[in-house]
This record gives C-alpha cells, sequence and structure tokens, in this order.
C-alpha cells in the first residue's frame, strides 16, 4: 500500500514497503527520477523487508524544492521515522549510492549495511567523465543523431522528454539488442523528469565532492558496506577505487555482462551478492 512521508518543511514524499526481514531502504538514482528499483525489491523481497520512495520534486512525490544534498539527506531520514526504523540497511543505486554514503556518513548509528551500486565513487566527476561521454555516444550507435537533435532543443514535450531519456538510458545497458527494451521498462509509466533538481544537486556535488575531508570521514565509517558494479558500466569502474580504498570494512562485487543495472542484466548474482550480504549477521 501507498504511504506518504511528511518532511520537516511539509513536503509529501511517496513511499511503500514489501517484503519480510530486516528493513532496507531503497535510494533511487537521479537526481530528478523517480524509483525504479521494483525489481530490486523483487528479488530480495523473500530476504528483507524493502522500503521505496520518490526523493523530492521526482515522481509521485510532491514537486517542491529545495534540491540539495543536505535536504535530501534530511527526506531520508524522514523516511526512516516514518516507518519508525531505529536502525536501516541502505540500498542506494548511482546518485542514490551518493545520497546512501552520506547518510551513513552523517549517522552512521543509524545504519547498519551499506549496499553501494553503480556509484561513482567519492573523487571530483573529471576523474571518470571524460571516458563517460564517448563511452555514452558510443552505446547509443544509431540513436545518437536523434539523442543529439532531442538534447539540442531549448524544449521539448513531455513525449519527447520520454523519448530523450529512454535513447540515453539505452547506453547504460551491455545487452544492446535489448537495451532500448530495457530503457523503455525503466520509462514505465512514464512520470517526468525534474530537471532542475537534476541540475541543481549535480551543481553542488561538482562544488563539494573529491574533498580530503570526505575521504578522511569514509575512512572513519565502520558501518559494513558491499560495493557493486557492473563490468560494463560506461562510467569507469575506476571511479570507485578510491571509496573502496577508504573505506575500512568493505567488500567489492563485480557482475560480468552487466551495465549500470546490474539486477537487470544479472540477476542471479546481484540477487546472491547483495541478498547474501544483507541477509549476514555481520
Amino acid at each position: 500500500m501507498d504511504e506518504t512521508v511528511l518532511t520537516e518543511d511539509g513536503v509529501r514524499l511517496w513511499a511503500v514497503r514489501s517484503g519480510a526481514g530486516g528493513p532496507v531502504v531503497f535510494c533511487h538514482g537521479g537526481p530528478g527520477l523517480w524509483d525504479t528499483l521494483g525489481d530490486v525489491a523483487a528479488l530480495l523481497s523473500d530476504k528483507v523487508t524493502v522500503h521505496r520512495w520518490d526523493q523530492r520534486g521526482c515522481g509521485r512525490s510532491e514537486r517542491r524544492g529545495p534540491y540539495a544534498m543536505a535536504r535530501s539527506v534530511a527526506d531520508l531520514d524522514a523516511v526512516r521515522r516514518h516507518f519508525g526504523l531505529a536502525r536501516m540497511a541502505l540500498l542506494g543505486h548511482s546518485w542514490g549510492a551518493q545520497l546512501a554514503l552520506q547518510y551513513a556518513l552523517e549517522h552512521p548509528g543509524r545504519v547498519s549495511k551499506l549496499v553501494y551500486v553503480s556509484g561513482t565513487g567519492i573523487d571530483q566527476d573529471s576523474t571518470w567523465h571524460a571516458a563517460y561521454k564517448p563511452n555514452l555516444r558510443a552505446n547509443l550507435g544509431s540513436h545518437l543523431g536523434r539523442w543529439e537533435a532531442l538534447k539540442g532543443r531549448g524544449e521539448r514535450s513531455d513525449a519527447e522528454d520520454r523519448e530523450y531519456s529512454v535513447l540515453q538510458w539505452s547506453a547504460d545497458f551491455s545487452e544492446r539488442e535489448r537495451a532500448v527494451e530495457h530503457a523503455e521498462r525503466m520509462a514505465t509509466p512514464w512520470l517526468g523528469v525534474n530537471f532542475e533538481c537534476n541540475a541543481t544537486i549535480n551543481a553542488e556535488g561538482k562544488r563539494t565532492w573529491g574533498t580530503t575531508a570526505l575521504r578522511a570521514a569514509c575512512e572513519g565509517l565502520e558501518v559494513p558496506t558491499l560495493i557493486v558494479d557492473g563490468a560494463e558500466d560506461i562510467r569507469p569502474r575506476r571511479a570507485v577505487d578510491s571509496l573502496e580504498q577508504a573505506l575500512p570494512r568493505v567488500s567489492r562485487e563485480v557482475l560480468q555482462g552487466a551495465g549500470h543495472l546490474p539486477w537487470v542484466e544479472a540477476p542471479d548474482g546481484f540477487r546472491a551478492a547483495v541478498g547474501g550480504f544483507l541477509a549476514d549477521r555481520l
């Protein structure tokens, strides 16, 4: 059953829970997207109780800012309080992995475990973005021209926003023959991208990520952490190496034949790695 989480500043967030077992709160990617982790919940629901939510301004949540990392961390804590969780595991994907990590750094006593899926590490994005751009264009293949045309438009219709997003997301899959099919599934139902949220939080990250203070904080984080990568992710996985080196209680799983959403193309490996980690009593 859908639930409504009320934040400290009165924003209504969509949330839902499913499964049975210890509590895990998911943090979806973006920023500016909505929860697309239903398939992950289905893979793990016999092991854990999954709590999913749409971040502020996104999907089924109220479309109202402000948008910032600090606000996102506070909203995640509002989700925790709403469900009455003293402690929880966190699973974050892509941008959501950054959010989950930041929450664990600020509230380590409230986090039992951290699953960091397809994040981009703790360095400045310049360490990986230069390689990401040509990888993206290469994977777009015959769709590159249409993607560029849509990207360059000053204003797009809602249908064009969806088409643009599907084409861009298709580059994130290793199975090129099924890439658009996988991206269409992500975009159905279409809940609209909040591009303002995306631009605002990404700009903040460029100013604040990649500091010596952040690395030092990670070195002191005692929360058991599992890093999960798809070996074929177009964001170079070396971007996460410094995070792995900094965390004192970390393991890492690289899933072959999988891209940025590894549970789609390697579901058995993902379930075994993540389900085993979450079920294990460390």
